[in-house]
C-alpha cells in the first residue's frame, strides 16, 4: 500500500511537547488573569450557519470565511470571537445579567494568504463587557488594565498600551468639514507607522479622499501632537469648544487616562496617541492598540475598542460594549522567533521519574501513588531497556528529577534523587527527597515569558 507523505497544511500551527506546555502556560495566565476581574468563561460553536456569521460581513470577510454546505445547511466556520459573541448575547438576551462580562480564548479560521506570523488557523483570546442600554466610561479603563496585568503575569515589560478616542478624531475632522471623509482618512491615518508620512499625506490628497495639501497638513499636524499624558490632554484642550463630538471624546479620554491610573497601570505603560484609530468603522469611541516596545516593527499585538451596538444584526436592543482581543497564536509565534520564550520553565511532563531496579513493580507504584498525593507530577519508566536508554529518556523529555528505587532502598526505606540539571544524585528519606524536589521546582518557576528587556 502507497504511503501518504505526512505534512501540516500552510497557516495551520503544530507545536512539539515542550513548547506546546509554554502556549498551555500563556493561555492559562490569560484565563487567570481574565477571571480575576470577574469575567466569566465562554465557549461558542466553531462552526455557524453562513447567515449568522455574514450577517455583518461582505468584503474581505466573506472572501476569506470557510464556508461549505452539509445536506440542506450552510454552514461557516467562525473567522472572529466578536460575532458568535453578538448572537449569543441577542439570543440569550433575557437569561444573562447586564453588563454581561465574558472571556473567550478559542480558535477562529480565515482563508488568508498564509504568511510568516499570520495563520488561516489561529487562537484569540478576547475579553468584552456589554451593557443594555449604556455602558460605564470606567469599564474603557478596565480592559487596558486587564491587559496590563495579563502581560505583567506573562512576564512582558516592555510593552505600551496606547489609547486614543474616535469622537475626537471624529470631532476633529467635522471641524474642517470632512465629515463624510472621515473614515477613509481614519483608515489610511492608521496606515502611518506602516508606510510613513509622506505616504499618508499622498494618500490623504489623492483623488479618492481628495483632501487639499493644508487640509493634510492640518490633520498631520493634529496626529502628531505628543508628550506626556497631561501634556496630550492639554493641547486638546486647545480645540475645545469647537465640536460637541470632540467634546465629549476629549471627556471620555480624559476620564480613561484618570481612572487607568487608578487602576494601577503606570504611565510608563500607556500612552494617549492620537494615531491610533483602528482601521475597522466598527469602533465608535476609546480605542486600543498595544504594542511591544522593542519590536515596533511587529505593530500590534492586542487591540480594540468601544462600540456602540454589538448585536445590531440580530435584535433591536441597544447593547453598547467595550473589548480587546489578543491574537494567541501569532503572539506566541513572535515571542518565539524573538527569543522572548523562557527555556527554563519546566516543559516536562512530569516532575519527576521513577526507575524501579527491581522486577517487583509494587513498590515503584506505591511510590508513584504517594509523590502525586502532593501534587508532584509522577511518571514510572517500567519498560525493559539499558539503563543508558532510560536517562535517554529523561533527558529528552527535560525531566527534572529521576528517582532510582533498588533493593537497597527499599530496604532503608529511602529513594536515591537525581537533580537531572545539576547531575547532583542524594539517597533521602521520602519526605526530604519530596521537600528537595518541590522547593526546587518553585525556585525555577512558572512564566513562560522571559522580557529581554529587562
Amino acid at each position: 500500500m502507497a504511503k501518504v507523505q505526512p505534512r501540516t497544511l500552510s497557516g495551520f500551527m503544530e507545536l512539539l511537547p515542550a513548547r506546546q506546555v509554554q502556549f498551555d502556560r500563556m493561555a492559562a495566565i490569560i484565563r487567570e488573569s481574565f477571571s480575576l476581574y470577574a469575567y466569566t468563561p465562554l465557549d461558542t460553536p466553531l462552526i455557524e450557519a453562513s447567515e449568522i456569521l455574514l450577517a455583518k460581513g461582505g468584503g474581505e470577510t466573506e472572501k476569506q470565511i470557510y464556508r461549505f454546505t452539509k445536506g440542506d445547511s450552510d454552514l461557516s466556520l467562525r473567522f472572529d470571537l466578536t460575532v458568535p459573541l453578538a448572537k449569543y448575547v441577542a439570543l440569550n438576551y433575557a437569561r444573562l445579567a447586564f453588563p454581561f462580562r465574558r472571556f473567550q480564548i478559542g480558535k477562529v479560521y480565515r482563508g488568508e494568504r498564509a504568511q510568516r506570523g499570520r495563520f488561516r488557523e489561529f487562537y484569540q483570546a478576547d475579553i468584552d463587557v456589554i451593557g443594555d442600554g449604556q455602558l460605564d466610561i470606567s469599564n474603557d479603563a478596565e480592559i487596558p488594565a486587564i491587559i496590563y496585568r495579563t502581560f505583567t503575569a506573562l512576564g512582558l515589560r516592555r510593552f505600551q498600551i496606547r489609547v486614543n478616542n474616535r469622537k475626537i478624531l471624529n470631532g476633529f475632522y467635522a471641524m474642517l468639514g470632512l465629515t463624510a471623509q472621515a473614515g477613509a482618512i481614519m483608515r489610511t491615518v492608521d496606515k502611518l507607522e506602516k508606510i510613513g508620512e509622506k505616504s499618508v499625506r499622498e494618500l490623504l490628497t489623492a483623488p479618492e479622499i481628495g483632501l487639499t495639501e493644508d487640509q493634510a497638513a492640518e490633520i498631520l499636524k493634529f496626529i502628531s501632537i505628543k508628550g506626556c499624558n497631561a501634556d496630550v490632554l492639554a493641547a486638546l484642550e486647545g480645540y475645545r469648544n469647537r465640536h460637541p463630538m470632540f467634546d465629549e471624546g476629549l471627556d471620555e479620554l480624559s476620564a480613561v487616562a484618570k481612572n487607568l491610573a487608578a487602576f494601577g497601570v503606570p504611565e510608563t505603560h500607556f500612552v494617549l496617541d492620537l494615531t491610533i484609530a483602528r482601521g475597522l468603522d466598527y469602533y465608535t469611541g476609546t480605542v486600543y492598540e498595544t504594542t511591544m516596545l522593542d519590536h515596533p516593527e511587529i505593530g500590534s499585538i492586542c487591540s480594540g475598542g468601544r462600540y456602540d451596538n454589538l448585536a445590531e444584526y440580530y435584535t433591536d436592543k441597544q447593547l453598547p460594549g467595550v473589548g480587546i482581543s489578543i491574537g494567541l497564536t501569532r503572539l506566541f509565534f513572535v515571542l518565539e522567533d524573538q527569543g522572548y520564550l523562557n527555556e527554563q520553565l519546566n516543559t516536562a511532563p512530569a516532575d519527576v521519574l521513577i526507575l524501579p531496579m527491581t522486577e517487583d513493580m509494587g513498590p515503584a507504584i506505591e511510590l508513584a501513588t504517594q509523590l502525586r498525593s502532593t501534587a508532584l507530577r509522577t511518571q514510572i519508566y517500567g519498560e525493559q531497556k539499558k539503563f543508558k536508554q532510560k536517562m535517554n529518556y529523561a533527558d529528552k523529555l527535560g525531566v527534572p528529577f529521576v528517582i532510582f528505587l533498588g533493593d537497597d532502598e527499599i530496604r532503608q526505606n529511602k529513594v536515591s534523587l537525581k537533580n537531572m540539571r545539576t547531575g547532583e544524585q542524594e539517597t533521602l528519606t521520602l519526605t526530604e527527597a519530596t521537600i528537595q524536589m518541590i522547593e526546587a521546582l518553585g525556585a525555577a518557576g512558572d512564566t513562560p515569558i522571559q522580557d529581554k528587556g529587562e
